[in-house]
């Protein structure tokens, strides 16, 4: 088909065709010029940077090729330095979560590391502390849930104003990276470097479907994109062909979709933070049976009857009718060939890679709850006669907030969190534990805002047993109150996190946060010292599971992993797990 009539796109690709409408839109954001790249993937001039998945294409085709493509270096040395380091920092944060999870007896990590165990396979990978290896998925599940066990590690929020489409603003947090972990053990050839590279393009396939679909729209749980991207690595770093990565996403999708059922109650169990553990498991699972020639659905981001066309229908439906779906099958039109719901933009070049616009947690807290704790730090510095109150002088707390915020971890109801689960998506209670560190720290400790994050941060002990039945605790809760601040606080996520707090005094003074916007470790926050906060945190979360001396070693592997080698990579997770320091389970 010839390109649109006055439009400055020239299609070469024969194969698929971009309809009129998407045309007349890729135009008007200045797709000025595609080249045929492959099967399914086109590199347009507005995005010279990255390559284009468009929506009347094969795209899951054309993420297998991009995978590929990028891990196996056909671009070159055009990663910018700094996501290098920032991958490098994301990963350490990520193994240091989990392996104080695993020190502190926490349940589902240890169910499934003990599990994994029982899987033995000489050709396989390995779990945290251990040189024995297992098959390769097991690992996988095992890694993975001890990673997300704190709800610590990285967050990504899927908004990115710069590229049309991609606003959607579904998170997600990077539990996958031991998945290329496993790669790189099962096939004894991947060194630290391409190990890292192939982390940053897992990042970006799940940070860029965050940014073009919604699973939370539809109670789908967020993993979907992730195990999507786990397939895709997993199999390039194996050697699979793009048909055959397209085969294990269409039976990641066909096959394993995890709905929002599993975060319902205020009692949240394992399932809740397994789930991208368990969604990963079978993903490689997927990737294996794909490769041993079992075939999945083909083309699953345009099947009518996958999640993405089901729940945001392209053919046989109006604008009105695309947010309350008709389930009853009446339109038999909506079932038809039709194009996916989004184009995908996926960097392989220069900084704009998915994993820069990810947000570092420092220290244990639900995501939501960052504006707040900032808020927290805001009142703290400067504020003599706020510590000097201390916990009996503060009267009233007020916390405006945003929805989601607001409705799900401001719900009053969260005052009264009866699991660690629970409590950790309380803001209430996360605001009262770091308060009442702050009382209790020494005001010259707190001189600015990187040391204030160090001093107050909030760790494991924080959402133990003790901790959660904490009298001083439960007291401050009941003193802190929500506001929702409107469509002005609304309108300001997700590309920050509006936050303020108002902390009355039994003086009478009140004293304010002011509104945060980025809090410390945001991606758009350019004050805080992350390197030494980060610095901090690991050594407080390292040190609850390793010897000092052990650490050392261990953290250090992980920080210079872009210089290991393929053999290092061997032991990358290896420490002397019989040698864990002890701790009573800290559930109790």
């Amino acid at each position: 088909r010839s390109p649109v009539p006055g439009s400055r796109i020239i299609r070469v690709c024969r194969g698929t065709t971009l309809a009129p409408t998407i045309m007349r839109v890729l135009a008007r954001h200045a797709f000025r010029r595609s080249n045929w790249t492959g099967a399914s993937v086109r590199a347009f001039s507005a995005y010279p940077h990255a390559v284009v998945l468009p929506k009347d294409s094969n795209q899951a085709l054309g993420i297998g090729q991009y995978a590929i493509d990028f891990i196996n270096g056909k671009y070159g040395e055009t990663v910018d330095d700094k996501v290098w380091e920032r991958i490098e920092m994301f990963h350490t944060d990520s193994v240091m979560c989990g392996v104080s999870a695993l020190a502190m007896k926490t349940n589902a990590p240890t169910v499934l590391r003990n599990e994994a165990l029982t899987y033995k396979d000489s050709n396989g990978a390995t779990v945290f502390g251990s040189g024995e290896k297992v098959s390769p998925e097991k690992a996988v599940v095992a890694n993975a849930s001890a990673v997300r066990e704190w709800d610590s590690n990285g967050t990504v929020f899927g908004y990115n104003p710069s590229i049309p489409g991609h606003t959607a603003g579904e998170f997600g947090h990077n539990d996958f990276y031991p998945v290329v972990v496993a790669a790189a053990q099962v096939t004894g050839s991947i060194d630290g470097k391409k190990a890292l590279r192939a982390m940053i393009a897992s990042d970006e396939i799940r940070g860029r479907l965050a940014e073009v679909f919604s699973l939370k729209s539809y109670k789908i749980d967020h993993v979907v994109h992730g195990a999507i991207a786990s397939a895709a690595v997993y199999g390039a770093l194996l050697g699979a062909t793009p048909e055959q990565i397209e085969s294990a996403i269409g039976m990641a999708v066909a096959h394993y979709i995890p709905f929002r059922a599993i975060r319902a109650g205020r009692d949240l169990s394992d399932s809740k933070g397994s789930s991208a553990a368990i969604s990963t498991e079978a993903a490689v699972l997927s990737m294996r049976r794909a490769m041993a020639g079992f075939a999945g659905p083909k083309d699953i981001f345009r099947n009518p009857e996958s999640i993405f066309r089901f729940f945001e229908p392209t053919t046989g439906g109006t604008s009105s009718n695309k947010d309350i779906i008709d389930i009853t099958l009446g339109n038999k039109q909506r079932w038809g060939p039709g194009d996916a719901p989004f184009n995908l933009v996926l960097s392989h070049s220069g900084s704009d890679f998915a994993v820069m616009g990810m947000h570092f947690k420092l220290g244990l807290y639900e995501h939501q709850s960052a504006g707040a704790l900032q808020g927290v730090v805001n009142a703290v510095l400067g504020n003599p006669d706020l510590l000097a109150a201390g916990p009996s002088g503060v009267s009233g707390i007020e916390i405006t907030a945003y929805e989601p915020a607001y409705g799900i971890i401001g719900d009053p109801a969260k005052k009264n969190p009866q699991t660690r689960q629970s409590a950790d998506h309380s803001m209430a209670f996360i605001v009262s534990r770091m308060l009442l560190k702050a009382f209790k720290t020494d005001a010259a400790t707190l001189s600015d805002n990187n040391a204030a994050w160090k001093a107050l941060m909030l760790s494991p002990y924080d959402y133990g047993h003790e901790a959660l039945w904490d009298k001083d605790t439960r007291e401050m809760m009941q003193r802190i109150s929500f506001k929702h601040g409107g469509p002005e606080y609304d309108a300001k996520y997700p590309d920050g996190i509006p936050t303020s707090m108002d902390i009355t005094l039994s003086s009478g003074k009140t004293i304010s946060s002011g509104l945060v916007m980025y809090p410390s470790g945001h991606a758009r926050d350019t004050a805080a010292d992350l390197k030494g906060i980060l610095h901090h945190k690991a050594e407080l979360l390292g040190g609850i599971a390793i010897e000092k001396d052990e650490l050392s070693g261990f953290h250090s592997r992980l920080v210079n992993m872009i210089d290991a080698s393929a053999a290092d990579m061997q032991q990358i997770y290896t420490f002397d797990y019989n040698k864990l320091v002890s701790h009573p389970p800290i559930d109790g």
